[in-house]
C-alpha cells in the first residue's frame, strides 16, 4: 500500500560568512509504502546479500521499491536484517537528471504504528541511475527482531520517501540592506560629530557591534538621557566613516591602493579603541603584508601599543632579515626605539 502528497518546505543552509554559494531543497512530493512480509520463517536463511522486493510504488513521478535482505546486506551485517530503497524507473522527461530523496524506514507494531526506537531516518540521498539503492545495512539485529517484532510469522516495514529538488537561493543581502540604512539615515537616533563632520547612525546597531558604544549608550543609570548628538575626538572623519561602514556591513569600503597602509594603521587604532576585534584583526593582517624596512620601527611600536602579536612577529622578521638593522633605528626613530626596548626587550637584541 502506498500514498503520496505534495508540499514545499525550505531547508535553511545559512552561511555565516555571507557567501553567496547556497542551495534550496524543495519537497516536490512525499509518499510512503508498507512492505508486509508473511511466512518469515520460510524466507529466513535466504543468504547474505539476497533480497526480496516489494511491489513498485510511485513518488514524485519516479518508481521505487523496498528491498529486504533477511540475512543482511554484507558478511559484516549477516547477523542483522537490512533494508534499502531502490530506484526502479525515472519520471518521464527527466533523462539522466539526478534525483534527491529523503528516506525514513519504520518498523510497524501490531497496531500499524511506527516503533519509535526503530524509526530510522537515512538523510538525503542522491540517485543518479536506475537500480541505485539507499541502504540501511544494520537496521536491527536478527535475534532481537525475531524475539520481539515477528508476530504470527509476519511483520511490516514502512518506508517514507520525500523527493527533493535543488535550486539556487538568492545570496544573503543583510549587509547591503544595513549599508543602505546607514546611507539613508532612516530611523537614525544619534548624530556623531567627528572633526567637523556629522554622521547619523543607530544606537542599537552601534551597541551591537561595539562594547564601547554599548556602554556609552545603554550602560549607565541615566542611559535614557544620552544626548542625541555625541562628539568624538582623536579620529579623522574619513577613518571614522570607514569604521562606521564596517560596523554596518562587516566589510571595508573601497580604499585607494596608495592609502591602504595608512588607512589600515588608523583603522587598527580605532578598532582597538572601540573593541571591534574583527576589524582590528583584518587591519593587522593587511599591515603584516606591507611591513617595509623604512617604517618597521613605527609599525612595531603600533603593534606593541595595541597588542598585535602577529604584526610584531612580522616586524621582527623584517628586522632580522636586514643586514643593517641598526641603521633602521637612527635619527628621529631612535627615541621611539629606546621606548619600545623598555616595553619589549626582544626588540633590543643585537
Amino acid at each position: 500500500m502506498s500514498r503520496s502528497r505534495r508540499r514545499t518546505k525550505l531547508r535553511n543552509d545559512d552561511d555565516e560568512d555571507g557567501s553567496a554559494s547556497s542551495t534550496m531543497l524543495t519537497e516536490t512530493a512525499t509518499g510512503w509504502h508498507v512492505l508486509k512480509v508473511e511466512g518469515y520463517s520460510e524466507i529466513n536463511g535466504l543468504g547474505v546479500a539476497r533480497r526480496l522486493k516489494s511491489c513498485p510504488f510511485v513518488v514524485g513521478g519516479h518508481t521505487w521499491c523496498i528491498a529486504y535482505f533477511p540475512d543482511g546486506l554484507t558478511e559484516d551485517t549477516a547477523d542483522c536484517i537490512s533494508f534499502a530503497l531502490r530506484l526502479e524507473d525515472r519520471c518521464a522527461g527527466t533523462g539522466r537528471e539526478a534525483v534527491m530523496v529523503r528516506t525514513t524506514f519504520s518498523l510497524l507494531d501490531v497496531a500499524g504504528g511506527p516503533v519509535p526506537s526503530f524509526t530510522v531516518p537515512c538523510g538525503v540521498w542522491t540517485f543518479s541511475r536506475i537500480g541505485q539503492s539507499c541502504c540501511h545495512a544494520r537496521f536491527m539485529e536478527r535475534k532481537e527482531f525475531e524475539s520481539s517484532y515477528v508476530k504470527d510469522d509476519e511483520f511490516c516495514i514502512r518506508c517514507d520517501v520525500t523527493v527533493l529538488s535543488a535550486g539556487a537561493r538568492p545570496p544573503p543581502d543583510l549587509r547591503r540592506q544595513l549599508g543602505d540604512l546607514l546611507a539613508s539615515g532612516d530611523g537614525a537616533d544619534v548624530t556623531l560629530e567627528v572633526g567637523g563632520e556629522s554622521f547619523r547612525a543607530h544606537k542599537n546597531v552601534l551597541a551591537a557591534r561595539s562594547p564601547v558604544f554599548k556602554a556609552e549608550f545603554f550602560g549607565g543609570q541615566h542611559r535614557e538621557k544620552v544626548a542625541a548628538s555625541v562628539s568624538i575626538h582623536g579620529i579623522e572623519p574619513r577613518v571614522f566613516s570607514a569604521m562606521l561602514h564596517f560596523i554596518y556591513t562587516d566589510s571595508l569600503p573601497d580604499i585607494d591602493d596608495g592609502d591602504r597602509t595608512a588607512m589600515a594603521q588608523h583603522l587598527l587604532v580605532a578598532a582597538d579603541r572601540y573593541g571591534i576585534e574583527r576589524l582590528k584583526s583584518i587591519c593587522e593582517y593587511v599591515l603584516c603584508s606591507f611591513v617595509h624596512a623604512s617604517a618597521v620601527v613605527t609599525t612595531l611600536v603600533l603593534a606593541e601599543q595595541h597588542g598585535c602579536h602577529q604584526l610584531k612577529e612580522a616586524c621582527f622578521k623584517v628586522l632580522k632579515s636586514s643586514a643593517n638593522y641598526k641603521q633602521l633605528v637612527v635619527g628621529k626613530t631612535f627615541n621611539i626605539w629606546q621606548a619600545l626596548a623598555l616595553s619589549s626587550p626582544r626588540a633590543a637584541w643585537t
